[in-house]
């Protein structure tokens, strides 16, 4: 058998329908009797309302026929979508020699988090096995293997040797230990090979991470596919036991968050990044991932001291692109802030200097940047991270200008934990110690501190971890330790600026819950708790 685990792009039926017979040819000239896509591989997933459209379904059927005519001497197994009538169905197609031999409709349609396949898919009314002659197999598709007693289990009473589910399954961090114990379960209990293949690469805020697998009937796994990238191994089912290679916590954030950056700006055609470089720690680790993901020519930083910054920012952030290699822009803004500052003296009469005057900065600098973008074409990076999005510590049309942000689903603390691993894997201080090792400061004022508005970030972060991640109420956060007054306000502050977070640049999902498709909160909203 082979794993066809492959990065297909929403829409591309045509790229994506070449890049499956590539693969089929490529199995059958290795000797495989089987190849195995992953659901939705002919028009990529989540293909959202392009299911609404005829001719989207008849492009995909139309190019199922052409995979079916390149399955000489192999049998495929590949996703589509299916249509009866008025009725679309999210479906596998079994071919074999040219022949379609049948097709198995998914039952199981989730409609939660970030997914909505009700909206689109009727569920499927049977559940069959097929006769490849050395075996018999039974088809299912993702979530169908997730629920209890789902149709595998009839599949596996009917007389299937090998069930097969491919599978379009987001990454977050902790689901490669769920998902291998959850695929080990299914074919010990059901005393049947089972083949998982999923996606690969990113697509908008999900990325998928691949790690197709194959486990043998006592559930010990026999082959993996490669996380975060396309992969083709052939493999006989009666192959020896393996031991999975582990790449969990900050090895997989890292991997997740270049491949969503390389994915979303190629697969968007776009090819250089602009970033704002303030000589502070995010920005200083979203440069490094975006310099990982395009490689250092398609990347410009940009440095935009006002009178406030500092000299030791400025000889950060210039120490930092040379590291990386990038093209290194400074713009000074302090003759517009003082415009603005006198443009608006009249209107501002009277009034003490506050927050006002510490966005306009940030306004400007987000402004500068999308000049540049439309200039260009370069695609700006927005560099905050969760912490501050979740709370508000962060200015609307100012940092929070750009068309991806990074780092949005990466709490502070984690931020961290990014840049050493940077500099570890690199075997050098690519991201400068002084930038890692100063105190946080958005510099917008003199002496600004990130103290002065915010809890230590080691207090900060768990509980936004608990309150949105975790869905926990004040009582139960407060009785993990917290202070009632600190966890009071924090949760004040999330829900106050839902309305910042939808309008800020779509993120990586790389948690369980992120901003954006997966949480759907209410602006207008006076539940507290």
């Amino acid at each position: 058998m082979a794993l066809g685990q492959i990065n297909p792009t929403v829409g591309d039926i045509s790229g994506n329908t070449s890049k499956i017979i590539r693969f089929i040819k490529a199995a059958a000239e290795r000797g495989a009797d089987l190849v195995v896509f992953p659901e939705l591989a002919i028009t990529g997933y989540p293909p959202k309302d392009l299911l609404l459209k005829p001719s989207f379904i008849k492009d995909n059927r139309d190019a199922l026929k052409q995979i079916i005519t390149a399955s000489e001497g192999i049998a495929v197994v590949t996703g589509f979508v299916d249509a009866d009538k008025k009725k679309l169905y999210n479906a596998a197609a079994l071919i074999k020699e040219r022949e379609l031999i049948g097709i198995q409709h998914k039952m199981h349609l989730p409609s939660c988090d970030v997914f909505d396949e009700k909206r689109y898919f009727e569920p499927a009314t049977k559940i069959e096995i097929f006769d490849l002659g050395k075996i018999k197999l039974g088809l299912n598709i993702c979530e169908d293997i997730w629920v209890e007693h789902g149709p595998y289990e009839v599949q596996a009473a009917k007389g299937a040797d090998l069930i097969v589910n491919i599978s379009a399954s987001p990454f977050y961090t902790g689901k490669t230990k769920v998902r291998r114990e959850l695929i080990s379960k299914r074919a010990r209990e059901n005393e049947v090979w089972l083949l998982y293949l999923n996606l690969v690469g990113g697509q908008d805020d999900l990325i998928f991470d691949g790690r197709s697998s194959i486990v043998n009937r006592e559930g010990k796994l026999i082959a993996e596919c490669k996380s975060f990238e396309e992969d083709l191994p052939v493999i006989d089912l009666d192959h020896e036991v393996i031991t999975p290679e582990e790449e969990e916590g900050i090895s997989e954030i890292y991997s997740a968050l270049v491949l969503g950056v390389r994915d979303y700006i190629q697969k968007n055609g776009f090819s250089k990044v602009v970033i704002g470089l303030s000589g502070g720690i995010d920005s200083a680790v979203t440069a490094a991932l975006a310099r990982d993901a395009l490689g250092s020519r398609n990347v410009i930083g940009v440095s935009m001291p006002s009178a406030i910054t500092s000299r030791q920012s400025i000889d950060d952030a210039e120490k930092l692109a040379c590291n990386l290699d990038i093209d290194f822009k400074v713009i000074p803004i302090a003759k517009i802030v003082d415009a603005y500052t006198e443009t608006l003296s009249e209107e501002f009469k009277g009034r003490e200097v506050d927050a006002t005057e510490e966005n306009i900065q940030a306004r400007i600098r987000g402004n500068i940047l999308m000049a540049l973008s439309n200039k260009f074409g370069y695609f700006v990076l927005s560099t905050g991270n969760k912490s501050e999005l979740a709370v508000g510590y962060c200015t609307l049309y100012g940092d929070m200008a750009g068309g991806l942000a990074v780092l949005s689903d990466v709490l502070k603390t984690t931020v961290y934990e990014l840049a050493r691993y940077i500099n570890q894997i690199n075997e050098s201080e690519i991201i400068p110690e002084g930038i890692i090792t100063k105190e946080p400061s958005a510099e917008l004022r003199e002496g600004q501190k990130d103290a002065d508005s915010l809890p230590p970030y080691s207090v900060l972060d768990p509980i936004l971890r608990a309150y949105i991640e975790e869905q926990r109420s004040r009582e139960e956060i407060v009785s993990q330790g917290f202070d009632d007054e600190i966890v009071a306000d924090i949760i004040f502050r999330v829900d106050h600026n839902e309305y910042k977070r939808q309008q800020m640049a779509l993120g990586i999902k790389i948690t369980p819950l992120a901003f954006g498709s997966g949480r759907r909160m209410p602006i207008t909203n006076r539940y507290s708790g």
